[in-house]
């Protein structure tokens, strides 16, 4: 039986996407016959939603997989600042380290998922100390999201020696997986005088379409955002495109989920006068959202238009078609492919008059709308199942270990 250790910043009961991803990969993993442990630190994302704790861990046992939660320092607040951030992110990889080497005879391959870009920190131990085999899990461009949100300066120490450590952990992997063919080109090219197009793989985020499906046939006047209320969505946008679509259609908006940027958006909200339109849920349980999504007309992806973002394609996108309802997408690239491929997304210009006009001419359209939802739930069910991907991704860790 091979053993798989992943390790991640983020797994339930946190409820961003990447936590429901690697939930799931663990878990149909081991429905596969792979011995699965996750280390993750304590639940902490969207910081300040979670109690702090000084445990030094926790064990436990989810749906036939081993889940270790390691301390790390917690942000209390739900926009930390940049010393609090690093603490977080830094301090968990180098716990992981120590668990690690306390505990060699628990895994045979090392699975990393990044960001953040330190997890590479325990992939590279392992790898050149233990002689494990490591797959790096690369989700985005980290440090390029950092510098083009304002978090890291470009040209900076912190920038030179964070990419230094990226082309490290790249050049010493295994394998490469990647998300996006973008995410696999930019790769490449930005390390190209180290061939590493060989050793990059796909391993799509998907959805598990056996959780997310149509699973209610009373359709409410409401459009819905749900994923991380973060810097690189363009939800101010979509807030202030209300204005203009309640001139035509009694609808609601509703953002399901948390992040750094909530706080700011209520009150954007509230000065607009939007109170009665736009309900910020909270987390809420997968489950519900599940019935949110199929309840909903259409759902909202919009990345902001960052040429550092044009890799990425949002879980939600995702879980949207699964859920049978159309998207409405903003941003360049790899969620402009989804949409056209899939038949199931609209993209519109990052204004609330672009958001606004995409969203009532589907509004007016209902049968279209019906038609982009089935086409959505088809595409994600024949190209991007979570159990297919599982399939795949073992079949990566034997032939490396």
């Amino acid at each position: 039986m091979r053993k798989v250790l992943i390790v991640s910043h983020h797994f339930p009961p946190e409820r961003s996407g990447n936590a429901s991803r690697i939930y799931d990969m663990a878990v149909h993993l081991s429905n596969l016959g792979v011995r699965v442990t996750v280390i993750c630190p304590h639940p902490t994302f969207p910081t300040g939603t979670f109690k702090r704790t000084w445990k030094i861990y926790t064990s436990r046992n989810t749906d036939g997989v081993e889940v270790i939660n390691l301390w790390t320092w917690q942000p209390v607040s739900r926009d930390p600042g940049f010393v609090s951030r690093i603490l977080y992110y830094l301090l968990f990889p180098l716990h992981a380290v120590l668990w690690i080497l306390t505990h060699p005879w628990r895994f045979d391959v090392i699975i990393t998922s990044s960001p953040p870009l330190f997890t590479g920190i325990p992939g590279l131990f392992a790898k050149k100390v233990l002689r494990k085999a490591w797959i790096m899990d690369i989700r985005d461009l980290w440090i390029d999201a950092s510098i083009s949100l304002g978090f890291l300066r470009k040209g900076s120490i912190f920038e030179k020696m964070s990419r230094k450590f990226e082309e490290i952990c790249c050049l010493n992997a295994d394998l490469i997986g990647v998300t996006t063919n973008e995410l696999s080109n930019r790769i490449s090219s930005r390390y190209a005088g180290n061939n590493l197009k060989k050793k990059i793989v796909l391993i799509p985020n998907g959805v598990d379409t056996d959780f997310f499906y149509p699973c209610s046939n009373t359709k409410k006047n409401q459009i819905i955002y749900a994923g991380n209320v973060g810097h690189a969505q363009d939800l101010e946008s979509v807030v202030l495109a209300m204005k203009y679509i309640t001139e035509k259609h009694d609808i609601k908006l509703l953002i399901v989920g948390d992040g750094d940027v909530r706080e700011r958006l209520e009150k954007l909200t509230k000065s607009e006068g939007l109170d009665d339109i736009v309900t910020f849920t909270g987390i809420v349980p997968r489950d519900k959202v599940r019935k949110m999504l199929s309840e909903s007309l259409i759902g909202l992806a919009p990345l902001k238009k960052l040429e550092s973002l044009e890799y990425a394609v949002p879980t939600k996108a995702y879980e949207y078609m699964a859920c049978g309802i159309p998207f409405l997408g903003c941003g360049n690239g790899e969620i402009v492919n989804l949409a056209k491929e899939s038949g199931a997304g609209l993209i519109a210009d990052n204004t609330p008059e672009a958001i606004a006009s995409a969203i009532v001419d589907l509004l007016d359209n209902p049968q279209k709308m019906k038609e982009m939802g089935e086409k959505g739930r088809e595409y994600v069910r024949r190209y991007y199942d979570r159990k297919t991907i599982a399939r795949k991704l073992k079949q990566y860790v034997e032939m490396i270990s």
